[in-house]
């Protein structure tokens, strides 16, 4: 899947998992944790093996509408617009009802979001989707862990395209690094730069790139969330 905005709409199909309050989306394959902390809240999708792209499209969002099926979509619904936080995993035992299997490209919806377009009892929808700019509050978030051999970054909140391709770091000792994709939207890197202060340079799939300046101070911590003054 091309990088970066599309307006044009594309066929697919969605599903719901979860619950009313949430429950059973949190903690996805991106790497997000907590949605509501981390300000995704409801208005989430796990995507299949076809959109997910091995997590490299973790933080997109996408315009989705239920249609061609007037018993199950609710008539005069407005669009939803949601971010991807999660995996939709294929199941090859299966023979029908493969929706995350390739090549299906495929809406595991937040079950808010399912019945904000269908009846929940339609259980399976199909629905026209396109790409649309992420709208975030505030600045790109990078949330460190890992131990001083491992450092990893997640990179969140990121506005516009919202997925990220390349991420480079830089210890205030050292020159520009490149890190590696773990995991989602996690990013790693075999490197001690604990007790330095540390600029990152992002790179959204549409080619996008920033370079945040100094985003962590020399002291920072494991586990802390820093967030920067410029997004997207």
């Amino acid at each position: 899947m091309a990088g970066g905005i599309d307006r044009n709409w594309y066929d697919a199909r969605a599903t719901f998992y979860g619950d009313a309050a949430g429950g059973g989306t949190m903690q996805g394959a991106c790497g997000y944790g907590d949605l509501f902390k981390q300000g995704y809240g409801l208005a989430t999708t796990a995507l299949s093996t076809t959109l997910f792209n091995h997590g490299l499209t973790c933080g997109a969002c996408f315009q989705i509408i239920c249609v061609n099926d007037p018993q199950w979509c609710i008539k005069g619904a407005t669009p939803i617009s949601v971010t991807a936080t999660n995996f939709c995993p294929p199941n090859y035992s299966k023979t029908t009802d493969t929706w995350c299997n390739p090549p299906q490209k495929h809406f595991n919806l937040s079950y808010k979001m399912f019945t904000s377009i269908a009846q929940d009892k339609a259980g399976v929808i199909p629905v026209k989707y396109r790409r649309v700019p992420c709208v975030k509050s505030g600045g790109v978030r990078f949330e460190l862990k890992g131990n001083p051999y491992f450092l990893m970054v997640l990179v969140y909140n990121v506005a516009n395209a919202g997925d990220v391709s390349h991420v480079s770091i830089r210890g205030s000792k050292t020159d520009w690094l490149t890190m590696t994709h773990n995991s989602g939207q996690v990013w790693h890197i075999n490197q001690n730069l604990v007790g330095q202060s540390l600029s990152l340079l992002v790179t959204t799939s549409d080619g996008r790139f920033l370079k945040f300046s100094f985003v962590a101070p020399s002291d920072w911590k494991f586990g802390q969330t820093y967030e920067s003054k410029q997004n997207f």
